[in-house]
């Protein structure tokens, strides 16, 4: 299917927006587009979601949430020298007041990028058959695109370009469909800067905040020098168990933590790093309706939803047929908490680093408008916006190239080679891992497979530490000429814990090498546990 039709550009007024009502569909992008206002997609140009999305009549408002709002935060003004760009639309204006360097002097008059065409996208398909496209200095004006060097590569608004913030949002509004009226995108620099700036906007020095007992180590790293400390709730084979996060709250006692109650929670619900553990939909709503009670704000961390695979079916046993169209596939995956947040009480973090590459440094969150609002304030003064390469580059690929189709097809696809590695490596631990000590459960999604390993049994479990063993584990697999990845290392909770289990992950070693990876390691806990 051809990309969503290209719309021509023109300067309007920052608020005025589309009034198609109705949700939208990838069929539906194009007419869309050739119904709403001309985009300016100039020199800064304003960027909103609101100039892009459906006007969600029948929605409710989200909840407002001053009182969650640090003091930091409330207190960001708007910057003073981008709320000027705004008059460069002036018709006849000679700019003397921006230090927006000319454009003359980038050193790039043309970039070139060979891409693959749907559904040829493997390596050797793309060198055959993938298209080059072009991205001159001057396209806009030359009537050859709505994005180009001259533009892109100069300063932009910390909301993302327009050109990028529109596929965004269309996307969102695809997938998601927020079921509240004022939610709004805004670009980052990938998941790892939001949540930085997410933290500094809701967050106290002695606060706590909650998370999987087993956690994104980066999210625990990045509390820390805050005065920020992590609760664990307790997980199963599909995640954060609901009743768990119940009962933390529940039974919270300010005088004797010393800390008031938290209320920010941070999950990673599909394909969790580390444990892959991905929650069904009625786990999701099982949170949600926590966060409800006790009037939680959720992080949801998705870097890794797009690669929900195939069921595990086993080894030697036939694979189950892929979705059959666009439809399929969206219906095939997991509803995400944003598609379920009726109160705007979560901030989604999406993520190109999964799905096209982690350098490109660019991704988004998703929000209300008051949280988006603050989060732009937060950005204007940090890492003012996503690399203009970056944006430039994915805006060719992801809308002018692909489209919301090609896009699709490029997850589906993703979708299948994910679930071809993650079934190299389940069916490599079943042949090689003793079953004895190691057991796991094969992942929904993501690119991490968690192995548990019955420590207990070690000979000397009786007189040596949990964290011992794992450490003489995870050496004698490296003398093996193979490296995990030590579970101790993501706990939320700065106890070890009492189970013991490594990470592995199948997202970039051949399938050669996999198997012979676990072959290793199965050597290595034979050893370990006297199992010759």
């Amino acid at each position: 299917m051809a990309p969503p039709a290209a719309i021509d550009l023109q300067s309007v007024t920052d608020t005025q927006v589309a009034t198609i009502s109705g949700p939208l569909s990838v069929n539906g992008v194009s007419a869309r587009r050739n119904k709403a206002p001309k985009m300016d997609g100039g020199l800064v140009a304003a960027s909103s979601s609101e100039m892009f999305k459906g006007p969600g009549y029948g929605k409710p408002k989200a909840k407002r949430w001053d009182h969650r709002l640090n003091e930091e935060s409330k207190s960001r003004k708007p910057t003073a020298i981008k709320g000027v760009a705004k008059y460069l639309k002036n018709p006849g204006i000679i700019s003397l007041g921006g230090g927006l360097p000319s454009s003359e002097y980038f050193p790039f008059e043309r970039l070139d990028a060979k891409v693959p065409v749907p559904p040829n996208f493997s390596e050797e398909r793309t060198k055959e058959t993938g298209v080059v496209t072009s991205i001159g200095k001057h396209d806009i004006a030359e009537g050859k695109g709505l994005f180009d060097i001259h533009v892109a590569l100069n300063y932009s608004q910390a909301a993302g370009t327009p050109q990028l913030l529109r596929f965004i949002t269309e996307h969102t509004e695809i997938v998601h469909n927020p079921p509240y009226r004022d939610w709004q995108c805004c670009a980052t620099v990938g998941s790892t800067s939001a949540l930085d700036m997410a933290y500094r906007m809701f967050t106290t020095r002695g606060d706590y905040i909650l998370s999987e007992e087993y956690t994104f180590a980066t999210a625990v790293e990045t509390a820390a020098p805050m005065g920020v400390r992590v609760i664990g709730v307790a997980m199963d084979a599909q995640g954060m168990l609901a009743s768990s996060l119940n009962d933390i709250l529940s039974a919270w006692d300010e005088a004797a933590r010393g800390a008031k109650k938290p209320w920010l929670l941070y999950t990673v619900p599909t394909g969790g790093n580390p444990t892959g553990a991905t929650q069904s939909e009625q786990r999701r709503r099982e949170v949600y309706r926590v966060a409800q009670k006790h009037d939680l704000y959720i992080l949801e961390d998705e870097p890794y939803y797009f690669l929900q695979m195939q069921p595990y079916t086993g080894p030697n046993a036939p694979d189950v047929p892929p979705p059959a169209s666009h439809a399929e596939f969206l219906k095939s995956i997991v509803p995400s908490l944003l598609s379920m947040d009726v109160d705007g009480r979560v901030m989604r973090m999406d993520s190109f680093s999964k799905v096209i590459a982690p350098g490109a440094r660019v991704g988004w969150i998703t929000a209300p408008e008051q949280i988006i609002e603050r989060f732009v304030r937060h950005q204007e003064v940090s890492t003012q916006s996503p690399s203009g390469f970056s944006q430039l580059v994915l805006y060719k690929l992801l809308d002018e190239t692909w489209g919301h189709s090609g896009y699709l097809d490029w997850l589906i696809d993703l979708r299948l080679e994910y679930t071809k590695r993650r079934d190299v490596i389940c069916n490599a631990c079943e042949e090689f891992l003793p079953s004895q000590v190691a057991s796991w459960n094969p992942p929904a999604a993501g690119m991490f497979h968690w192995i548990k390993i019955n420590w207990r049994l070690h000979p000397q479990a009786s007189v040596t530490p949990m964290l011992d063993i794992e450490d003489e584990v995870f050496h004698a697999a490296i003398e093996r000429g193979v490296l995990c990845t030590k579970g101790s290392w993501f706990r939320a909770e700065a106890d070890g814990g009492t189970d013991m289990f490594l990470r592995t992950t199948f997202a970039s070693a051949s399938a050669e090498n996999i198997r012979e990876a676990i072959r290793r390691l199965g050597e290595a806990l034979r050893t370990v546990f006297r199992l010759e």
